[in-house]
Formats: structure tokens, C-alpha cells, sequence
């Protein structure tokens, strides 16, 4: 009998899962938790072979909880079941310690052959998950450097006139924007991509293919 917990911050969506798994012999869910700290004040109370968990939810988040599941209850296994196919979110479970990733618009085969697999120790990743992953993998260097800064389309409007010698006015103007605001794009790819002076910013652009 595979004992379950089932976390998420939606009791309609709990409740959807506990009704999908019904009527699953191996299977029982054996409690359910609207957020991370209720996660482990169960798993302090009784220990679940499973526990289904949620990215987003309020007071500990998936990753957090999955960190400290990993941390307190080693023999846990964590099958994250979220509508995030993201790869920072997919890395950073993986990285937590998480044993598998799925969507929540998978169906209820695909759920039991996911917990079955991670119970048994084996790492399960849906079809969606794992093309997100290979296609991150695919990535030149370049573009993931462009991508983990999280610049916006205006930021990088302004980076590409930096690298080009334009100064704060021609920006401005070029841009259609105030000075100011040029300068407070300045100021906020310094922090983004941790530049110590224009050069740095300049390098940034050059390294990323944002200028030749």
C-alpha cells in the first residue's frame, strides 16, 4: 500500500485527486494539506511513502517544502503536481530534491504510473517537463545567460543603445522616453546583471550576441 499526502493550496483540486485515486487498491491517501507547513506537521504526526506537492502555495512554498521534506524525512518521496512547466521551477525541484514532475493536466494513468515509479525510487518526468528540459539543454550558453537575467523587452531597448555608446538624452530620445527613466533602466540592469560600471554592461551585451 502506497500511502499519500496531497498538498495544495485549492481544497477543489485536493479533493479532485482523493476522488481520482479512490478507487486504487496500492494506493491511500492518508492526508492533505493546503500549505508546506502543513506538509510537514503531517508527516511529523505520520509518515506517507508520497507526498504530491504543489509549486505555489501561501506560507511554504513547494520548493521550500520539498528542501525540508528532503532534509527531515529522507525516505519521502516528493512527486511535484503543478501547472508550471518552467524550467527554473522544474531545476530548482530537481536541485530540492524532488523525485518527480508533472502537470496538472495529466491524466489520471499517467498520475498512478508517476507515483508508482517514484515510490520504487526511480525519477518520473511527464512528456511536457522533459522536452521543456531538453529544449533548456539545447540552448546556446548565450541565450540561457540572456534568459536567467530576466531582462524586459525595454531593458533590453536600452542595454543594446548603451553598448552602442549612445549617452542617457540620445536614448531618451531615440526610445521615446524621459531621461530619467533611461537612467533608472541604467540602474536596474546594473543590479540585474551585476555591474560594476558601464563596461560590465557593455560585456553583458557582446557575451549575450545583443550587439556583435
Amino acid at each position: 500500500m502506497i500511502t499519500i499526502i496531497v498538498a495544495d493550496d485549492h481544497q477543489m483540486f485536493i479533493d479532485g485527486i482523493k476522488a481520482l485515486l479512490s478507487n486504487e487498491r496500492e494506493m491511500r491517501v492518508t492526508g492533505e494539506a493546503l500549505n508546506g507547513n502543513c506538509v510537514l506537521q503531517l508527516l511529523e504526526k505520520k509518515m506517507a511513502d508520497v507526498v504530491l506537492l504543489d509549486v505555489n502555495m501561501p506560507d511554504m512554498d513547494g520548493i521550500e517544502a520539498t528542501k525540508y521534506i528532503r532534509e527531515k524525512f529522507p525516505l519521502v518521496k516528493i512527486l511535484m503536481l503543478t501547472m508550471y512547466n518552467n524550467h527554473e521551477f522544474i531545476f530548482s525541484l530537481v536541485n530540492a530534491g524532488a523525485s518527480g514532475y508533472i502537470l496538472k493536466n495529466t491524466g489520471k494513468a499517467e498520475l498512478v504510473e508517476a507515483i508508482k515509479t517514484v515510490h520504487s525510487g526511480k525519477t518520473y518526468y511527464s512528456k511536457e517537463v522533459t522536452e521543456t528540459i531538453l529544449k533548456n539543454f539545447s540552448k546556446k550558453p548565450a541565450e540561457q545567460k540572456m534568459e536567467a537575467a530576466q531582462l524586459t523587452a525595454r531593458e533590453k531597448d536600452v542595454l543594446k543603445l548603451i553598448a552602442e555608446e549612445f549617452n542617457t538624452h540620445e536614448i531618451a530620445d531615440k526610445l521615446f522616453i524621459s531621461t530619467n527613466t533611461v537612467e533608472t533602466h541604467r540602474k536596474n540592469l546594473m543590479i540585474k546583471l551585476n555591474a560594476k560600471n558601464i563596461a560590465g554592461l557593455v560585456k553583458f551585451a557582446i557575451q549575450t550576441g545583443l550587439i556583435s
